[in-house]
């Protein structure tokens, strides 16, 4: 059985990796690959009725997923389609592409510390949409905002999902993990894009506001209305979380609810055409679909392997063979890049104990930092990397030459931060 899942799942890797020869979509070969697994899963099962129980507890844990990226690019969309990044984008008036690059990284970088690197990724490339017409200029700023997004959202409990699981099992407290991941961190963005600085030279090319621009249809205030409230409703879903003890997707999807009601009651008095050009459901229809469904086969996959016991097997085999924890939590980074990070951290949390390694312990936090920067390295190595391939069409093997080797490059830079620290200060 674990021959044919991991060939499965190799099979279904190569397949989204070389979409462009196969001339197949990568959300076909994703859905694919995500139900096979399961078929495989429950033909060498002893018992069906344990899979089927399996399979319905992981749904759960991805639809929470699903529900949330909904939301967040339906709310997205809705801002888009009131022009309210305009109020933003005109605020960043430089187009110099070095300085650009740096100014969009650092906004990224603490917006994910607040929001997460999801809803961050989702923001900053419908952003970038905005201040940069050149596709293939954009596509590079867009892989620098996946690095970003990904190394704020690490030292802080809610800017990951795997922080977030360490925050909530207990093997990390909020001060704590936001004092000692904070340089690594600031390391593996300020690396990356020291390094693509070199690369850039010249100005971007800006969108021009064109006579039939959905302004038109909007004044100002509404324009500030809807991008004030929907950012707000984003950057409220963790304290949503906070004071309910509900996943984030509910607080998610409260907020949408409430922006909903709102622009049904402002534009209530417009024209059919306008109405129904500013309305939410007309926001639903533009978000891509694809993507969402491309989340559903991946996650399935993963969660297919983890529920086999092979993640478990991988991770126990590393801790006996390798033995040594930097070493083994680096590793878990950047298998992180190839296999999903939650089952990955969900797998180290079974196997090392609090008893054995209390909270804050070297483990913990190093493990934090890992898992939630090593997915940058692979464009489908983190939630943040398969939401800007969906939005922007990336190739895989564009992001490999292009973007992989400055995440990783910012990965060592953040380690090796981080290991010293530990060795100079022992704090």
């Amino acid at each position: 059985m674990t021959t044919i899942l991991l060939a499965i799942f190799g099979i279904g890797y190569a397949g989204i990796a070389f979409e462009n020869n196969l001339k197949i979509n990568k959300t076909a070969i994703a859905l694919l690959t995500g139900v096979l697994s399961w078929v495989a899963f429950m033909y060498f099962a002893a018992d069906k009725s344990v899979v089927n129980l399996k399979l319905l507890e992981h749904l759960g844990d991805i639809s929470s997923i699903l529900f949330f990226l909904l939301g967040a690019m339906t709310i997205i969309e809705l801002i888009d389609s009131h022009d309210g990044f305009e109020i933003i984008t005109d605020f960043i008036t430089q187009t110099n592409k070095r300085t650009l690059i740096w100014i969009i990284g650092f906004i990224t970088f603490f917006l994910s510390a607040i929001l997460d690197n999801l809803t961050t990724t989702i923001v900053m490339v419908a952003l970038l949409r905005k201040l940069i017409k050149n596709h293939y200029d954009r596509l590079l700023f867009v892989g620098i905002v996946v690095i970003a997004a990904n190394a704020g959202g690490a030292w802080t409990p809610i800017g990951d999902v795997t922080t977030t699981m360490l925050w909530i099992g207990g093997q990390i407290s909020t001060a704590n993990i936001m004092m000692k991941l904070f340089l690594p961190s600031m390391a593996c963005l300020i690396i990356p894009l020291a390094a693509v600085s070199f690369q850039l030279h010249g100005n971007v090319e800006r969108m021009h506001k064109t006579e039939t621009s959905k302004g038109k249809l909007v004044t100002k205030t509404q324009q500030r209305i809807i991008l004030a409230l929907g950012l707000l409703v984003l950057i409220l879903v963790p304290v949503f979380k906070t004071y309910t003890d509900l996943p984030p997707f509910m607080g998610m999807l409260l907020g949408l609810a409430l922006l909903w009601v709102l622009t049904e009651i402002m534009h209530k008095s417009d024209v059919n055409d306008e109405k129904q050009h500013l309305s939410l459901v007309r926001a639903l229809h533009r978000i891509d679909i694809s993507t969402v469904l491309f989340f559903l086969g991946i996650l399935l996959a993963i969660a297919a392997l983890e529920s086999s016991g092979i993640l478990s097997s991988v991770a126990m085999w590393l801790n006996k063979v390798v033995g040594n924890l930097s070493i083994i939590v680096m590793s878990i980074g950047l298998s992180s890049a190839i296999i999903d990070n939650v089952p990955l951290v969900a797998a180290t949390q079974g196997m090392y104990s609090l008893t054995e390694y209390p909270m804050n312990h070297f483990i913990w936090e190093f493990l934090a930092y890992c898992a939630g920067t090593g997915g940058s390295i692979l464009i489908i190595g983190s939630a943040a990397g398969v939401a800007a391939m969906g939005m922007e069409k990336i190739d895989f093997f564009w992001y490999v030459k292009k973007i992989s080797w400055l995440a990783f490059l910012g990965y060592l830079a953040g380690a090796g931060i981080y290991l010293l620290q530990e060795s100079i200060f022992q704090f």
